[in-house]
């Protein structure tokens, strides 16, 4: 069954060209222009994946990323973006996304991070196990002890790069490799805010930490001796 992907922009031209694009790669497409619009499709459609421009008429992008994530923290949402400052792609991090591209972008490069993340929801079923963590690769559940964890798409994939390489030192380009799936190198403060969101979500009910940073190294999952 094809894929289904919710785009949302209040540019005409630009979801046009997407719904064509996508459409020739075999993916359903479904726009919307607005904010309300989107969250209705995806109340009444349940799409794999969000397509979302932060500037938008009524809600924005942003606060629309939220309402999704309030009742889905496993949907795929892409950002666009005009803006080019560190602090704003930040925001749309901070927001939810598991990834932004900045307009204008190449389709090519549009496609490729579509499919890294429709890629992850297709992984078949393991049982990962460091301490007191697991994660259910069939059912992308995660429980601290006997607490379930809910995760976003990319924190998720995070933690099972972490649980797959346990008390080892990953650098910053193979985590952006293996969790983004291309070169994004430069920036090092999209690792740090979704290092910052496990270390939250993991340590919730006052447990040790086990993530770590390596100073100028990266980051290693392990117990503290």
């Amino acid at each position: 069954m094809p894929e289904q992907i919710l785009v949302v922009d209040d540019d005409e031209e630009i979801r046009a060209s997407l719904r064509r694009g996508l459409a020739l790669e075999g993916y359903v497409v479904m726009l919307a222009a607005d904010g309300e619009e989107a969250l209705r499709i995806v109340r009444e459609h349940s799409p794999d994946l969000v397509v979302l421009d932060i500037v938008l008429p009524g809600l924005d992008g942003l606060e629309v990323c939220r309402r999704l994530r309030a009742t889905d923290e496993a949907l795929p949402v892409i950002m666009l973006t005009a803006r080019d400052a560190v602090p704003e792609r930040v925001d749309g991090l901070e927001a939810g996304a598991d990834d932004y591209l900045v307009k204008p972008f190449a389709f090519e490069e549009l496609l490729a991070r579509v499919r890294v993340c429709l890629r992850r929801k297709r992984t078949g079923h393991r049982e990962l196990r460091y301490a007191d963590l697991r994660l259910d690769t069939a059912t992308r559940e995660v429980w601290r002890g006997g607490r379930s964890i809910a995760l976003t798409t990319t924190e998720y994939e995070l933690l099972k790069l972490f649980l797959e390489h346990p008390r080892q030192v990953l650098t910053r380009d193979l985590i952006y490799q293996h969790v983004w799936g291309y070169d994004f190198a430069g920036e090092s403060k999209v690792i740090e805010v979704y290092v910052r969101y496990l270390r939250e979500k993991l340590e919730a009910a006052a447990e040790e930490r086990l993530i770590h940073t390596i100073r100028g190294a990266g980051y290693v999952l392990k117990q503290e001796a």
